[in-house]
């Protein structure tokens, strides 16, 4: 009698376990696929839109069925330019939200931060706006966006070679370590043209409430034109006052961190004229390439920016990366259909891209003064040579 209990108790217990094994399966199935996002959303200098755009390709392929019903759990966090902050939601989305890969994100400073972790948990980054040095020089991180130090070498070769500038000065504001790759930038276009600036001042401070010393010492030192590597608010503080010292016939040469309809309203002078070299197909052009990444935009009220359209590609190139797997979606497949996919063209950018080839391609865009709005400087992309 006991014996019969015994089996009787022991193929309940075994049906259960399966029943439960099941489940879990099922749960597998249909769990939402986690994806993280480590952003610059507060402070001084702010990316806000890269992971907007994300998140609303997300909510879109979501509201389409997903991947064969699972839908994609975007998680964005902000880590206020703060490196501690930046260490922190990096290990809160690896570790304890068990992120799949790194999307859309966009930070001052996170990318040198969080490289080895992301090597060390075998997890990729595909940031919408890679900014700091280590987007750039880490194997699991791979920007949708050319960079600030390809984007400076970019504008410096549009000045010398395009509109025949001899004298450049270059103001660099330095944040963190980024100083030698600043410098990087500037030695590749001097190899690539056998020039060097004129005049080079690195102490250019970020968020000063007056850059009139700066663009004194410029002036006197003979620029004809100026790079800058300042984000749009120093920017605009630094055409103001070459206004104020009646320097109305210097040529600014932007990074594409200064491409917003905010800095066209905000100028009101742009002496011999104001050039960026855009990291993507510029978006104030209103044609079909930008037809999608507009439309979602809009329909999400998210500004028009270069920022948004990184972040919008970031999401799409990873899209396409999950959708040719076949099996579970975890972190390892993942980094392994990254890896292995064909680069992925698409018109809104110089090159297709691939995972760890940093593109090297700017559209060339004008700021038009006499109506305030921004133009297409050529009509077609300008690449870096190869060396």
């Amino acid at each position: 009698m006991n014996k019969k209990l015994y089996a009787s108790a022991a193929m309940a217990a075994a049906a259960a376990l399966a029943l439960a094994g099941c489940a879990n399966d099922a749960g597998a199935e249909g769990s939402p696929i986690v994806v993280g996002s480590v952003n610059t959303i507060s402070g001084a200098a702010t990316f806000p839109e890269a992971s907007r755009a994300a998140q609303a390709v997300f909510d879109k392929f979501n509201a389409d069925g997903g991947l064969d019903g699972r839908k994609i759990e975007y998680k964005v966090l902000d880590d206020k330019g703060d490196p501690a902050a930046a260490t922190a939601s990096a290990r809160e989305l690896v570790g304890s939200d068990e992120a799949v890969a790194m999307v859309g994100s966009a930070s001052l400073i996170e990318c040198e931060l969080n490289a080895d972790y992301y090597a060390q948990e075998g997890i990729l980054s595909i940031p919408g706006i890679g900014v700091d040095t280590g987007c750039f020089n880490s194997p699991n991180i791979s920007p949708a966006n050319v960079g600030p130090y390809s984007d400076l070498t970019l504008t410096l070769m549009y000045g010398s070679e395009v509109l025949d500038i001899d004298d450049i000065c270059i103001l660099l504001e330095i944040a963190g370590s980024t100083r030698a790759t600043y410098q990087a930038g500037i030695d590749r276009w001097s190899k690539i043209t056998g020039k060097e600036p004129l005049y080079l001042d690195d102490t250019v401070p970020f968020g000063t409430s007056d850059y009139t010393p700066y663009i004194v010492k410029a002036r006197q030192a003979g620029c004809q034109a100026v790079a800058v590597n300042g984000t749009e608010p120093d920017a605009i503080g630094q055409v103001k006052a070459a206004n104020a010292q009646g320097w109305d016939d210097v040529t600014w040469l932007f990074l594409t961190s200064v491409y917003s309809e905010n800095f066209a309203d905000a100028v009101d002078n742009a002496g011999a004229g104001i050039y960026v070299p855009a990291e993507f197909y510029p978006f104030t052009e209103e044609n079909d390439i930008n037809a999608d990444w507009r439309a979602l935009m809009e329909d999400n009220d998210i500004p028009l920016t270069a920022f948004s359209q990184g972040g919008y590609l970031a999401a799409k190139y990873f899209i396409e990366a999950i959708s040719s797997i076949d099996g579970d979606v975890t972190r390892e497949s993942v980094a392994a259909a990254i890896k292995a996919m064909d680069p992925i063209e698409n018109p809104m950018v110089g090159e297709p891209f691939e995972f760890g080839v940093v593109p090297t391609s700017g559209w060339p865009i004008v700021l038009n003064s006499g109506t305030n709005t921004w133009e297409r400087a050529e009509d077609d992309w300008l690449p870096i040579p190869a060396q």
